[in-house]
């Protein structure tokens, strides 16, 4: 049956985005449009967004995973934008200039860049975007940024190693507008490094 839904949100991981406004404050903003390949991260957001505007005027960015227990913290985020006044694009949102209050989150210092981390999120990447350009209609920013330092919570490492252990780490996921955890684990890679 072939069919054509409204958005593709197949299941990816939930990221809320920390980058600097003009005036040095803090932004903060939740994507589901992210993936990793080695040390870079790819990010696909709306060119409206104050998110955007901030990463075209400065490169540096705190990537934060936040768990599946932290959902309404992210959805308090959803509704609003730091753009003022609202694009004409986002007819249903708010403007906010203190997310992290509004979403009753920590801005946590970076050791790397200038945006804060998100202290509740089990992991933050710091991160520099390297390209940031629209894609091919123009309707969205797609953002390369290479990973300068990695933030765990010691309990999701594998003790005595750099790992993550997956078996502790649940993204929160964003499957067609609705949050999930991970289930159980199904088995491992042949490339697996951790047991």
């Amino acid at each position: 049956m072939e069919i054509k839904p409204r958005i593709l949100y197949i299941g990816t991981p939930v990221v809320l985005l920390s980058t600097e406004n003009d005036d040095g404050s803090p932004n903060l903003a939740p994507m589901s449009s992210a993936w990793a390949l080695g040390w870079t991260v790819v990010l696909g957001l709306g060119v409206d967004g104050q998110t955007a505007h901030n990463l075209r005027a400065r490169p540096d960015v705190v990537v934060n995973l936040p768990g599946p227990d932290q959902w309404e913290a992210v959805e308090r985020l959803a509704p609003l934008t730091g753009r003022d006044p609202v694009p004409a694009a986002k007819p249903a949102f708010r403007h906010e200039r203190a997310k992290f209050e509004a979403a009753g989150l920590t801005p946590l210092p970076s050791r790397s860049v200038r945006p804060p981390r998100v202290a509740e999120c089990p992991l933050q990447l710091e991160a520099r975007a390297s390209t940031v350009q629209s894609d091919t209609a123009g309707e969205f920013l797609i953002v390369e940024a290479r990973v300068l330092a990695v933030h765990a919570d010691p309990a999701l490492v594998v003790p005595g190693t750099e790992h993550v252990d997956p078996g502790a780490w649940s993204p929160l996921v964003y499957n067609f507008r609705h949050y999930f955890g991970l289930g159980a684990e199904l088995g491992h890679s042949f490339r697996s490094e951790t047991p």
